[in-house]
């Protein structure tokens, strides 16, 4: 429920462009700053709310070396041309330990690297989001699928939401980035406060396609590919082997 709630609030949060109406005359909108003030007191809640009762201090001591791990490994790519080394160990871990592990390691893994990289921004809480929801979905994947059938899933899944991070991060800046059009105007592929959101959506997409579909995030896709498939069956095996050893192992069976 805790995950639920967290994540209707981070829908809002980004969503509020596209059904935003204005009242009569109004010119002034102070929405998107009242909801950056209150995302990341909802992700802080969620976090405390998993590590104080959805975790013990093994998987704890889990979480911060995969934080520490994540949050190094961030700066190799730097984003250049999409080049993101963050994400592929982000849904790895998920995948092993659990959507709510998953959650918190998408939270704590891009706040470390940002306070490393000089990113901390008003971009952060999105970004911090956006891991959590990659975390989490990789945990929610079949568990049934093994082997090589299970690379191949994490692979089609990885350049999957590398399509999603981009997108639902230009949305949240694409107001900021263009400006806000007049309401009742034509606005361009600027946000309309006021019109359909189809329409809106027409726009943003535009934007979307032109400034970072086919360069960042395609970059981001092809990255988290290539790990995954070359890095990830060792790393999933070694993410076990710590868990079996930890007995903490919530989702799978033991082998022996």
């Amino acid at each position: 429920m805790v995950l639920a709630l967290a994540s209707l609030a981070g829908l809002v949060m980004f969503l509020w462009p596209l059904f935003m109406q204005p009242a009569p005359g109004q010119e002034r909108f102070d929405q998107p700053f009242i909801f950056m003030a209150i995302l990341p007191v909802v992700v802080m809640v969620v976090v405390v709310e998993l590590t104080e009762g959805g975790m013990d201090s093994k998987a704890l001591a889990m979480l911060g070396v995969l934080t520490a791990i994540n949050a190094a490994l961030r700066p190799l790519g730097a984003g250049t041309a999409g080049i993101e080394t963050v994400f592929f160990l982000l849904v790895l871990s998920g995948r092993v330990f659990g959507p709510g592990f998953g959650f918190v390691l998408g939270c704590t893994s891009l706040f470390a690297s940002a306070l490393l990289t000089s990113g901390v921004g008003p971009w952060l809480p999105f970004q911090m989001m956006c891991a959590a929801w990659i975390g989490m979905l990789a945990g929610l994947l079949p568990r049934r699928v093994t082997g090589r059938a299970e690379i191949v899933l994490l692979v089609v899944f990885g350049v999957l939401v590398s399509y999603v991070f981009g997108f639902l991060m230009n949305l949240s800046s694409w107001p900021f980035t263009l400006g806000i059009a007049v309401p009742g105007t034509d606005g361009g592929a600027q946000m309309v406060p006021g019109d359909p959101v189809l329409e809106n959506l027409r726009r943003f997409v535009v934007y979307n396609l032109v400034t970072s579909t086919w360069g960042w995030d395609t970059g981001r896709a092809i990255t988290n590919a290539v790990l995954i498939a070359v890095l990830g069956p060792a790393v999933l095996a070694t993410l076990r082997r710590a868990a079996r050893r930890a007995r903490y192992l919530p989702a799978a069976p033991v082998l022996r």
